[in-house]
Formats: structure tokens, sequence, C-alpha cells
């Protein structure tokens, strides 16, 4: 028995599964974090509209800045999780976020009954969106260094349930803190969260340990002889390498270009009723708070559990490509029926039972498009390989926020020129049209 033959440690595997669930709960708590922010603010818009004296256009903008900021940084920061490592570029991140956050509580917020200037709640929006582009990717890196292909879809929907978990405690809390103790409070809360993800990041996010044991060789395995090297660099790295028809880098590769385009697109429905669907049942049909909250939370609940488990179902059945293709035509269908819905009721939209059918359907429809991002990260970052999944992720969302930033821009002009029922309908037509650029079920 040569003592220079090596082979993969025996005891390797239970480490990993021992530690790869504290790894998920980081990925989970940095994305609540940052969600509670990103879809919990919209959720007291009708608040934020009052409180800033802001009109449609204006409280689009503020909102959208935020999208922005994420969309300008998030592939740098996917960039630089491939680059230097999960833990850095989360611990940075989050903690900046919490200190934009931090600053907005003492700066940015109605004090006296008085109001910032515009410019200041843009900022603080913006470098939000900034800082917390960091989340994203390295903890979707993190996730497919420690899973393996036959768990990734189910962890990789746990990991993306942590946005509507953050949303559904921001729509929660956030409208009720704002009306009653003001915005102060809450920027002050959204800070203290993302400070609780960087100290969980802390404690126990590490990339898993890949270093070679020695044993004699069984029959068949591959040996390392006594003049080839292990290469130090490799220990810590991701455990899968890229296959040969992928290239070195995931921006060369157009099948990850159509992946990313087709996650923008899809967002942008999801991101027309995290926005404005408080703004639409206030203003439409006179919705109370209690309505607002409970459309919202019923959204974000609802997303979770169709999130967690479409990606236990697609794992067990492999059947990604038919999956996303039919959630993107069940969001037309429903898109189309509010329209319709609307349009109908449009005359005594304050009748309790035309109330409660518009809400009911836009709740379903703010569910279906808030179901598929587990199962669309995870054939992402299976095409572009999990050593480079930091910079896909990050090409990802890129286009996912473009499309937070555009939406709120284009919904009140589109309101304005025609009605909430042909805006429900256009959200619906953006789910066709990311159908050419989703890949095809095999056909077996």
């Amino acid at each position: 028995m040569s003592s220079s033959t090596f082979t993969a440690p025996a005891a390797l595997p239970a480490v990993r599964s021992a530690h790869r669930w504290k790894v998920l709960a980081v990925g989970v708590a940095a994305n609540a974090a940052f969600s509670a922010a990103a879809a919990g603010l919209p959720a007291s818009a009708v608040f934020m509209r009052s409180g800033y004296r802001l009109d449609n256009d204006q409280l689009g903008l503020a909102l959208g800045l935020m999208g922005l900021g994420v969309a300008l940084f998030e592939l740098p920061w996917g960039m630089l999780a491939d680059r230097w490592g999960d833990r850095p570029v989360l611990l940075a991140g989050l903690g900046a976020t919490s200190a934009a956050l931090a600053w907005m509580s003492l700066y940015a917020a109605p004090a006296g009954g008085m109001p910032p200037a515009l410019w200041l709640l843009a900022l603080g929006l913006l470098l939000v969106g900034v800082m917390g582009g960091s989340v994203n990717g390295a903890s979707g890196r993190a996730v497919m260094a420690w899973f393996d292909e036959g768990e990734r879809g189910l962890a990789m929907s746990i990991r993306q349930t942590a946005v509507p978990l953050g949303g559904g405690l921001g729509a929660l809390t956030l409208p009720w803190l704002a009306s009653r103790v003001g915005f102060g409070a809450v920027f002050g809360l959204l800070g203290s969260l993302c400070a609780g993800a960087a100290l969980l990041t802390l404690g126990w996010l590490r990339e898993p340990e890949r270093k070679p044991a020695v044993s004699a060789p069984r029959t068949g395995e591959a040996q390392v002889h006594p003049g080839a090297s292990v290469t130090p660099a490799t220990s810590g790295r991701l455990p899968a390498a890229p296959s040969r028809d992928v290239p070195a880098s995931p921006l060369r590769d157009a099948r990850v270009w159509r992946a990313a385009l087709a996650i923008g697109l899809l967002c942008c429905p999801q991101f027309a009723v995290l926005t404005f669907a408080t703004v639409f049942l206030h203003d439409f049909s006179g919705a109370g708070i209690a309505t607002l909250t409970a459309v919202m939370v019923a959204v974000q609940l609802g997303a979770m559990v169709a999130r967690i488990a479409s990606g236990r179902w697609t794992d067990r059945h492999g059947n990604r490509h038919a999956y996303l293709r039919g959630c993107a035509w069940l969001g037309f269908l429903l898109f189309a029926v509010l329209a319709g819905a609307a349009w109908a009721v449009r005359g005594a939209p304050a009748d309790t039972g035309a109330r409660a059918l518009v809400a009911l359907l836009l709740a379903a429809a703010g569910i279906c498009v808030s179901a598929w991002h587990g199962v669309a990260y995870t054939e992402l970052a299976t095409l572009a390989g999990a050593q480079r999944a930091g910079t896909a992720l990050g090409l990802a969302n890129t286009c996912v926020y473009l499309g937070l930033f555009l939406t709120p821009l284009a919904l009140p002009h589109l309101v304005t020129a025609t009605s909430w029922p042909l805006a429900w309908l256009a959200a619906g037509l953006a789910m066709l049209a990311a159908l050419p650029l989703l890949p095809r079920p095999k056909r077996t």
C-alpha cells in the first residue's frame, strides 16, 4: 500500500450534512432581512405617500430607486463573491445596509410633522439597494456549495422563501409602525434585522472543507502518484467543477443570459403587486388597513409555501423547465381574470362582494408570480456551474432589480393613461413575454 495514494474521506459527507442547515439558515436570515426592506416598505406605501407628501409618480420613483441600487451593484457583488468568497461579501453588505438604514432613521424620516427633502429619502433608499445587492449572489453561492444536485432545488427554494418571509413580516409590522410611530422606527427596525443577519453570518458561514485523506484505493479508483501535487488553493472551494460545455465565465453563455432575462421579466408582475397592490386596493375600492395588510401577508405566506413545495416537487420529478413555463401561463391567466373582474366591478368597487373578489384574485396572482423563484434560480446556477454561481445569480438579480426600478416608475403612468384593469392585463402579458426565453421541456 502506497502512502501517496489519496481518496475522498468517508467522514466528509457527514461533516457537510451537519453544518449545511446552518449555512442555509444564514442565507434565509440574510435574504429575509433585506427583503423586509425591499418588499416590506412598499406595503407601507400609502403611509409613505402621506407622511412624505408625495404624489404617485414621486412615490414610484422613491420605491424604484432601491431596485436601481440593487440592479447597479448586484453583478459586481456576485463577481466579488466568486473571487473572495461568500463570507466577506455577505458581512460587508449586511453591515453597510444596516448602517444605511440607521442613517435613514436619523436623517431621512419625517420629524415633527415635517417631511425631509425628497432627495434624502431617495438617496437613502438607493444606498440600501446598493449595499443590499450583496445578499442574493453570496447566499445563493453558499447554498450551491453545501447542497448536492438532488437537494438544491429544495434548498434554494427554502432560501428563496426568505423573500416572502421578510416581505410578509414587513407587511405585517411596517404599516402599523409607520402609522403609529413613524418612519424613523421603521428604518431602525430594518437596520436591526440586517445587523442580526450579519451576526449569524459571522458565526455560521464558512466554505465547505475538501481536504484529501490518505487511504488504500479500492478497485477502479483513480490514484494520485507521488509526483502529483494537491493544490492548496482548491481547499475550501466549491465542490462542483464546471462542465466542458460551460464557459469559464457565465457572462459568455447565451443560456445564462436567456435565463437571467426571463427571471427579470417574470419578476415585473410580482413587483407590480408588491409596490402598488395596497395603493390599488385603497384607491380603487376604498380598502382599509386591515384589508391591505391581510392581502399582502397572504401573498407573502402563500409564496413561501408555494416555493418550498415547488422546489421539492421539481427535485423529485426533474421537471424544472415544464414547471417554469406552467407558472408563466398560469400567471397570465390570473392577471387576465383580475383585469376582467376589476373592469366588471368598476361601477361599484366599494361593494363588499366586489372588494373581496378583487382582493382574492390579486392575492392569487401575487402568489403565482412569486412561486417559481427557487426553481428558476436553481436552474440558472446549475447552468453556470457552482463555482460561478455568484456571477450568474448576480446577473439575474441585476435584471430582477432593473424591473423593480422600472415597474414602479411605469405603472402610475400606465394607470393614468388607461386604467387599473389594463395595467393588470399588462402585468399578465409580461408573463407571456418571458416564454420564448424559458427552456423547453426535454422530450422523452
